[in-house]
């Protein structure tokens, strides 16, 4: 038996030793919870409404902040794991690459992630930088999951679905929280927060936390040279002015090193540059909003936040600024209609500049190098009560202008029935956009330079050729129109089952078109123009369930099967996600001060389409293991496992510079003290 089956083994014998430690009066507190209280935990980002999630109807999961530190996840990406048909992949130690249902990648663009409801979206590539975004995850309340079209109440780019991570109110992190822990992969990490009251009615936290992450290696075994390192705070300020109104105000800075081996492409031999790049980003955010109650059926929001960061990458400097102003109403008409209505103003401000590399080759240019945009919408929706507790029709759209696309509108239609208090079905249609990018308009980049080839006849050689992707201005929006359908039941107070299944029409998908090649006597440029001429459709089912198979015992799993066609143009030319992914996950409490965890995870095979040309990777296992121990109130010693099944394994290969890199077995111990 090799080590890494022992080391299963004797992890595996450990934890049944501590099964017979149960004791009936002592559950764990998370675990208390039955499973019709689990479907009954509130959701705000269906309806842009407090509501049930067994009453959402919506392909919805929630993640809660006892199944975030029980899974171990040190981040928000490796957090999202947990929920079904949600495409997480780690590049390296510092990247990931995160989609919903399909068109996962580094630079992934139909998905909308919001962090306590500022969005995390940037206008470069109209997608998400995941090491930026950051939160302390002791204060995590929940992550609501809502697969499929969000559009028609967040607007574009909520395209496969919405991911929105809400912190807790600084009314609920009171007093000192110190976690400080590290290991093997995670080197060192730590967070600090303390929480006070100011009078009887307001209450604030401040906090700061960093980490160090060591590198993994190349597929080739060498190191990869992608350690990270991060250091961030920030600071909450809740107050209930009076019965009526209630204000948010908070804020986060934060400064980060990223590393990676990179290889740029030149035009003279060996026709490509290799080096260990250091890259930074800092930047922050400031958020206020209020909250006016009317009354139980009617009530507004204002909201205003400003987001502002910088990177410093080898081959691009840029720097952001985002300004977003957010109205929301809801209120009840004729006793059987609730309206939710809302307008929203943001203004970006930009700089993106090439920087020259140490070889004297500019691989991007944009053109033009800075600009305003200004995004200008407004939405409404109607739920309707079409009988009592049993029927509801839900209609509304959202409609934007924006400096790239001009006008869009994004309507919605969802139907919930409930026959029986323990059954929902529900059903829906949809339209959604993701509207051009800086990066689809105006980039002019190098991705790859082709070797001189030999010959056997005359000219008896060809000149090298430089591929150059190119931005094109009249580059319209992508479309979708979807349709889902779901069923939501409780077997008993022990098991859930809850069943999607959704089939997407994609339209004017991007697709990189091959223009005439010209030739300056040195060298060959083959420029590829960005066009909408892919279309595209994906269909699949999505299926969690939960057993409470014993008051200190509880058993979630997922399954996700997904189904990617392409026309003729896109074969080959996009990425393909796995097609199916299966998550297995027990947690155990058997005694009052001890938690034991157990998480398999299975990925199908995908491919990626990069500047390597078309990477597949292979299915891949991952199981995950952790135990905890509280020996006195406030304390909590746990150590986590990470990767256990395989020594290493590839998750995903950026599509530019860097070299594939596999993922590392990790290990790491942490100790939580709160008072």
């Amino acid at each position: 038996m090799n080590n890494n089956n022992k080391l299963l083994l004797y992890l595996s014998i450990t934890a049944l030793c501590f099964s017979p430690l149960v004791d009936a009066d002592e559950q764990n507190e998370a675990l208390n919870l039955s499973v019709e209280d689990l479907l009954n935990v509130e959701v705000t980002s269906v309806a842009k409404k407090a509501q049930s999630l067994n009453d959402a109807p919506a392909a919805a999961f929630v993640i809660s902040n006892d199944d975030i530190k029980r899974s171990g996840a040190t981040n928000i990406p490796d957090a999202l794991r947990l929920a079904p048909g949600l495409d997480v992949a780690k590049i390296d130690a510092n990247k990931w690459a995160v989609s919903s249902r399909g068109f996962n990648g580094r630079f992934a663009n139909k998905l909308l992630v919001l962090i306590d409801g500022r969005n995390a979206y940037t206008r470069s590539f109209a997608g998400v930088y995941w090491e930026n975004q950051d939160v302390m995850m002791e204060d995590v309340d929940r992550i609501e999951v809502i697969r499929g079209p969000g559009a028609a109440l967040w607007g574009a780019n909520a395209v496969n679905g919405v991911i929105n991570i809400i912190t807790k109110r600084s009314s609920e992190t009171q007093g000192v929280s110190l976690n400080v822990g590290g290991g093997t992969e995670e080197q060192g990490f730590g967070s600090l927060r303390y929480g006070t009251k100011f009078g009887e009615n307001t209450t604030a936290r401040a906090y700061v936390k960093g980490n160090n992450r060591g590198q993994n290696t190349h597929l080739t075994g060498d190191k990869a040279n992608d350690n990270w390192d991060k250091v961030q705070g920030g600071f909450r300020v809740d107050s209930q002015l009076n019965l009526q109104d209630a204000l948010t105000v908070q804020g986060d800075i934060y400064q980060t090193n990223t590393h990676q081996f990179s290889t740029y492409p030149q035009l003279t031999p060996p026709f490509f540059l290799a080096e260990k790049d250091k890259n930074t980003a800092y930047g922050g955010n400031f958020l206020g909003r209020l909250q006016h109650t009317f009354s139980t059926t009617s009530d507004y929001s204002l909201q205003a936040y400003y987001d502002t960061y910088t990177r410093r990458d080898i081959p691009l400097y840029e720097s952001r600024d985002t300004l977003d102003v957010d109205f929301q109403h809801r209120f009840g008409l004729l006793d059987w209609h609730e309206i939710i209505w809302g307008l929203n103003y943001r203004y970006g401000h930009d700089k993106l500049v090439g920087n020259t590399l140490s070889n004297g080759t500019a691989v991007y240019k944009i053109t033009p190098s800075s600009v305003n945009d200004q995004l200008f919408s407004a939405f409404i929706q109607d739920e309707m009560t079409l009988i009592d507790n049993t029927l509801w029709l839900t209609i509304g759209s959202r409609f934007e202008h924006n400096d790239y696309s001009g006008f869009e509108g994004q309507p919605s239609a969802r139907i919930m029935w409930a026959p029986h208090n323990q059954h929902r079905l529900w059903a829906s249609v949809s339209r959604a956009v993701r509207t051009p990018s800086r990066g689809d308009q105006n980039a002019l980049g190098l991705i790859r330079v082709i070797p001189p080839q030999a010959l056997s006849v005359p000219p008896f050689g060809t000149p090298p050729v430089a591929v150059m992707i190119q931005g094109n201005t009249n580059f319209r929006s992508e479309e979708v129109i979807a349709y889902e359908a779901g069923y939501r039941t409780t077997f008993s107070k022990t098991v859930s089952l809850d069943v999607t299944g959704f089939y997407n029409d994609y339209r004017d998908l991007r697709y990189p078109d091959i223009r005439t090649p010209s030739f300056n006597g040195a060298f060959v440029t083959q420029v590829l123009d960005f066009t909408n001429d892919v279309r595209g459709k994906t269909y699949g089912i999505e299926i969690a369930t939960v057993w409470q198979m014993l008051d200190w015992w509880r058993w979630d799993a997922n399954y996700s099967w997904l189904h990617t066609q392409f026309n003729e143009l896109g074969t080959g030319t996009t990425a393909i996600s796995p097609q199916q992914r299966t998550s297995l996950r027990a947690a155990l409490s058997p005694r009052e001060d001890i938690d034991l965890d157990f998480w398999f995870r299975y990925v199908d095979n995908n491919t990626v389409v990069g500047s390597l040309g078309v990477q597949r990777i292979k299915a891949y296992v991952s199981l995950d293991l952790r135990a905890a121990y509280r020996p006195y109130k406030g304390i909590e010693l746990s150590l986590v496992a990470q990767n256990l099944a395989a020594q290493k394994h590839l998750e995903y290969v950026n599509e530019v510079q860097t070299l594939p890199t596999v993922i590392d077995r990790g290990m790491y111990g942490k100790i939580s003290w709160s008072f």
